[in-house]
């Protein structure tokens, strides 16, 4: 690592907290020596964990508060409520430069909320965005906004369209990403008033990024693009369809390979490519949601994660900040100057 960074994590968010927070920083250890971890999360339940894995403590430090964001609490709530909570504390580490990042597996809406409210949202940004990772025929392929905004106008796409890029180039390494906006269809007079108006702007801006135009639910994951830009409440379907069909096969596969006896001996013959399979599907391979255009790296990691998972989500924040994310989106947003009246009529 080029230089030491530190990531905050709410060690009493998620499912299985804080094991796999814990367990999940040991992973990340491993692979990023360089950084040190700020727990933030009830003493008597950390500490323990922290003391069996000497090296991961001998890089970290605990500060304890026994409050906690629950799954079930609504994000207004959190707000006038979660000021001692793990998850608060933990965003607040990073708004007053203690943390280089912050990764929790709590609330999602929480998360957003919270980190909204303290860490603010940078000059040319209207509204943040969740962005998160597709397995695709070309490797991987990012896509945003997955459900942090429901309904969406042009110049909130093209935001994304940018965010997202420069998220492709700092943790996929994407020179000059491929840009597309998800439609009902291809041709150029598909789609709402708003998705065409992004479109119409996004050919016409000139920013290291190709914009191909639209494409369809088929296409994000077929390697025609390396970023999905489009609404939240498309993008969670999308995303959850996406999660239900991989289940869906792997269960068809398991009841082919078990339905008689010559079916389990290829199955003994099929096991190492089936392996390689599962772990191309495996969604904690991408785990690790990142709350694009605020003043901060925030990553939001699966509430059902596991180590692993978690240690991904992880890899994803200290990618985002060695690779300057936040400067780069302060940088490109400027050049993003917004249409006149005129140009928003034109392509409407």
């Amino acid at each position: 690592m080029a230089e030491r960074l530190t990531v905050a994590l709410d060690a009493m968010g998620g499912d299985a907290a804080p094991d796999i927070v814990v367990q999940g920083a040991e992973i990340a250890r491993e692979r990023f020596p360089g950084a040190r971890y700020l727990f933030f999360g009830d003493e008597a339940e950390v500490k323990p964990l922290l003391d069996r894995l000497p090296a991961l403590a001998a890089v970290s430090e605990l500060r304890h508060t026994s409050d906690r964001i629950s799954g079930e609490t609504k994000p207004s709530a959190a707000l006038r409520t979660g000021r001692s909570s793990s998850m608060w504390m933990a965003i607040e580490a990073v708004q007053q430069g203690e943390a280089d990042a912050v990764v929790s597996a709590g609330n999602t809406g929480a998360l957003m909320a919270i980190s909204k409210f303290i860490l603010r949202m940078p000059k040319g940004v209207d509204r943040p965005a969740i962005a998160g990772f597709f397995p695709s025929q070309r490797g991987e392929t990012v896509m945003l906004d997955l459900g942090a905004n429901i309904e969406c106008d042009a110049e909130n796409l093209v935001q994304f369209a940018v965010m997202g890029s420069i998220f492709a180039r700092s943790v996929l390494g994407m020179e000059r990403p491929r840009v597309g906006l998800l439609n009902v269809g291809a041709e150029e007079m598909k789609g709402n008033g708003a998705v065409r108006a992004a479109a119409g702007i996004l050919r016409s801006i000139d920013l290291p990024l190709e914009f191909v135009g639209f494409i369809e639910g088929n296409d994000i994951m077929s390697g025609a693009v390396d970023v999905t830009v489009t609404d939240g409440f498309t993008g969670n379907v999308a995303l959850k369809s996406a999660e239900g069909t991989s289940r869906l096969c792997m269960e068809f596969l398991r009841q082919t390979f078990h339905h008689s006896l010559m079916a389990k001996m290829g199955y003994l013959l099929a096991k190492p490519a089936l392996s390689k399979l599962r772990q191309r599907l495996d969604p904690r391979r991408y785990n690790g949601a990142v709350f694009l255009g605020l003043n901060g790296v925030t990553v939001k990691s699966h509430g059902a994660s596991d180590a692993y998972a978690f240690a991904n989500a992880i890899g994803v924040a200290v990618d985002m900040v060695q690779h300057g994310f936040l400067g780069s989106i302060r940088e490109e947003l400027e050049h993003l100057s917004p249409p006149d009246d005129d140009a928003k009529a034109a392509h409407a």
